[in-house]
């Protein structure tokens, strides 16, 4: 990267976000990576950077982050062990940690079975249990080296712990003899590695031995009793062979280390990539970031809900930015301080960290297209070293874009053409921009030029922005409008501060009349714009309030459809118990009426059985019926009631409408006795009907026929029709078999199912459920005069 582009990334305060990903990252290397971050220009690279992104902080959500702690530099480790060099215990720990944090990230890895991007770098990791724990167990600290290191260790400091506790009990004798007034102190020490007692230097002959060492004052002298020289001679012989044996036992682990070394350092190398990677998740999480959309068509940018990542998340106002797909200018005004330089910052440096492969603190359907480069001039570029006044800094800046500009870059103007007269520098900003988008370069710029905002407006492939501010509270909103030019509010804030109203009329009197109608002109669609916010303001409560009321009616239906699946799967348990009573009583019936059968050699009493059989299954359909559709006992209105007499022809309502002949009239508790057929009943008076026969003479009736009884009951007591409408599907194909059932003992040719015309679906689910009975011969929709398409006709087999 060049200087000009390393200069802007300090300007867009990229570092600042490099140092923030490398405190979340646990290894030096890979703080280092971080450090060292630049946006790519290849958006593949990019594209696969961000899914990793992306898939660290789905397993962090998951899983929680593998842990990096244990990553350290061991390659000139490495380098001294394949040399044949031995390794230090602090070395050899390295090592082993390195191992350790390999063994755990496999086992990180093992938890999830899905193949993210990770996947393959996870791949690298080998890790050696065996190595890990030869060291672990062999090492206590830096310092100590543990005994069972090997058996020969382990003997020699056995051996050690003997002859030093015969040393000390040794010399323990002597200082608690008569010799003990010889002593300055009753103690035993070292002196040299080899155990002394303090003797008094008057007395320095009174304690034969080899004197190692004299205290500061002189009054004291260490003396080594002969009677203990031999045994620290052996203990210094004891410790020279440990010596050695740890020498050994190092010079061991180091070979093995170096036998290894290529699969160490792959992982290490893997680690630290996974910790980089970690890393970049662990950002996202802290600035509440999200994956913007990578798009293939590079210098285009739509950025949603944007905020600056260095600002106060829970204070900074989000804005919406876009450049590079209808236009590729946007000029910027609005007063100071109200946010100019934070949108045209956050629109470059958002646009660096997605090219990093870093989340963006946006919503997560912004959509990026690379730049090649990103070059930027904002803030005070005054340089008193060389003499550089705030216009010539920022121009010597803006040369060196000139310069470099190019198609697929974006480049960033604070204040263009600001620190010179007004009317020569909005021209030659005017003609800046205009030369970098001739380059092919996106171009953003903050201005306080009514001559910009008129370039923009009448230019194509450039488009105004404004930055919000509220007038009345002298306060910026620091939201970003863009297609709407930003009014001058200076007579109005200077207003507001308590400027004299004489010295802003006179202010305004020297405004041009153009720019004075243009002004006018902006405020009036500054009025429009929050005339059309306050309807969608407007329009998005009475949305929401509706959206309310939407979500407790349907919590109502579901309550009340609750209520009523519970009621009906009462009823149906309770009907169902009906029905099973009734069955049982319908075949202890038949049974008995079998018998009567066999006794009688009479064709009548086939008739009357026939007859008895057709009431019993109307009694059973009828309970069925209402077990369905959960209809009360069907009793004749008071109004319809005429006394019965003897001989009267009746139609019982609650047996499916069989015929009878009362026998007696009705008792004193209401009830009349029938005879259907063979079979006789007493029902209450309400639930009969009494059938008028009509007066007119009837022809004398043919002979019956042996079916003919069976005929007329059945015809008398079956309909043609029947009506499902307002049924759910499976009601009505129920009601549909029971009625086909009437209607084929009836032996009736045709019958008709009215279903409605509706969404067509009953009736779809009637034909078809027709169209498979075997009962059926024909199925058609009803012609004009029938119903059309509101019913259905069935001609039966």
């Amino acid at each position: 990267m060049n200087k000009l582009g390393e200069k802007s990334l300090k300007t867009l305060e990229y570092y600042e976000i490099l140092d923030r990903l490398a405190a979340q990252a646990a290894s030096d290397g890979a703080k280092e990576k971080c450090l060292a971050l630049r946006p790519l220009d290849d958006r593949e690279q990019a594209k696969l950077w961000m899914d990793q992104t992306t898939d660290a902080k789905n397993l962090m959500i998951r899983q929680g982050s593998p842990s990096f702690g244990g990553v350290r530099e061991v390659g000139a480790i490495l380098s001294r062990a394949d040399r044949g060099g031995t390794l230090n215990p602090r070395e050899l720990l390295d090592v082993a940690s390195v191992l350790q944090t390999a063994r755990r990230a496999l086992a990180y890895d093992a938890e999830h079975e899905e193949k993210t991007t990770l996947t393959p770098i996870f791949g690298l990791l080998s890790g050696n249990r065996t190595l890990e724990e030869n060291i672990t167990t062999a090492i206590v600290s830096e310092e100590e080296i543990a005994d069972g290191a090997s058996s020969e260790l382990l003997s020699i400091r056995r051996e050690l712990r003997r002859i030093s506790g015969k040393v000390r009990e040794t010399l323990g004798r002597m200082i608690s003899g008569e010799r003990s007034k010889y002593l300055q102190e009753t103690i035993v020490t070292q002196r040299n590695g080899r155990y002394v007692v303090p003797v008094k230097a008057e007395h320095r002959g009174e304690v034969p031995g080899l004197v190692h060492d004299t205290s500061s004052t002189g009054a004291t002298v260490f003396v080594e009793p002969a009677a203990v020289v031999e045994i620290n001679n052996q203990i210094k012989v004891l410790e020279g062979r440990e010596e050695a044996e740890i020498e050994r036992i190092l010079a061991e682990l180091s070979a093995e280390v170096a036998l290894y070394r290529g699969a160490i350092e792959q992982d290490v190398e893997a680690l630290v990539s996974l910790d980089f990677i970690f890393a970049r998740a662990k950002l996202s999480f802290e600035m509440n970031a999200a994956a913007p959309v990578l798009l293939d068509e590079e210098g285009r940018c739509s950025l949603l809900r944007a905020r600056h990542p260095l600002l106060d998340k829970d204070k900074a106002v989000p804005i919406d930015v876009a450049i590079g797909g209808e236009y590729d200018t946007l000029v910027i005004t609005g007063p100071n301080t109200g946010g100019k330089t934070v949108s045209l910052k956050t629109l470059g440096l958002l646009s660096l960290m997605a090219a990093s492969g870093l989340h963006i603190p946006a919503n997560e359907r912004s959509e990026i297209g690379l730049f090649e480069h990103v070059y930027a001039d904002i803030g005070d570029e005054q340089s008193i070293e060389q003499s550089l006044s705030t216009f010539s800094a920022h121009m010597k800046t803006i040369v060196s874009i000139m310069d470099c500009c190019a198609r697929g870059d974006l480049v960033l103007f604070d204040e263009l053409g600001a620190g010179t007269d007004p009317v020569e520098g909005a021209a030659l900003a005017v003609a800046v921009i205009g030369y970098a988008r001739q380059m092919g370069a996106c171009v953003a710029a903050t201005t306080h030029y009514a001559e910009l905002k008129t370039f923009a407006l009448t230019t194509e492939g450039v488009e105004n922005a404004s930055c919000e501010f509220n007038v009345q509270s002298l306060q910026p909103t620091y939201r970003l409008l863009t297609g709407i030019p930003g009014k001058s509010n200076a007579f109005a804030i200077a207003g507001r501060l308590g400027l004299q109203p004489t010295i802003i009329e006179r202010a305004k009197e020297q405004v041009s009349t153009e720019d004075a109608r243009f002004e006018d002109v902006l405020a009036e669609l500054e009025r429009e714009r929050r005339r059309i916010e306050q309807m969608q303001d407007e329009i998005a409560r009475m949305r929401a309030a509706a959206q309310s009321e939407r979500d407790k009616m349907r919590a109502a239906r579901d309550a009340a459809e609750e209520k009523a699946d519970r009621l009906i799967e009462s009823a149906r348990g309770q009907a169902d118990r009906i029905l099973k009573d009734a069955r049982m009583t319908a075949e202890t019936v038949f049974d008995e009426l079998e018998t009567l059968k066999r006794q009688s050699q009479k064709s009548a009493a086939d008739q009357n059985l026939a007859a008895a059989k057709a009431a019993l299954r109307g009694v059973i359909t009828q309970t069925e019926n209402e077990q369905r559709r959960g209809v009360q006992k069907r009793v004749v209105e008071a109004d319809e009631i005429r006394p019965v007499r003897k001989g009267d022809r009746v139609r019982l309502l609650n047996v499916g409408g069989v015929l009878a002949t009362v026998l007696a009239p009705a008792d004193a508790e209401g009830g009349v006795q029938v005879q259907a057929g063979a079979m006789k009943m007493t029902v209450k008076e309400n639930e009969l009907r009494v059938v008028e026969e009509p007066k007119t003479a009837k022809k004398p009736a043919p002979p019956p026929r042996r079916d003919a009884p069976k005929r007329e009951l059945s015809l008398r007591s079956a309909e043609s029709e029947v009506d499902v409408r307002g049924m759910s599907a499976e009601e009505a194909l129920f009601e549909v078999d029971n009625f086909l059932s009437r209607a084929l003992m009836a032996g009736l040719p045709s019958v008709t199912v009215i279903h409605g015309k509706g969404t067509g679906v009953l009736r779809s689910a009637v034909q078809q459920h027709l169209r498979s009975n075997k009962r059926v011969k024909s199925v058609r929709s009803g012609v004009y005069g029938e119903g059309e398409q509101g019913v259905t006709v069935v001609e039966l087999r």
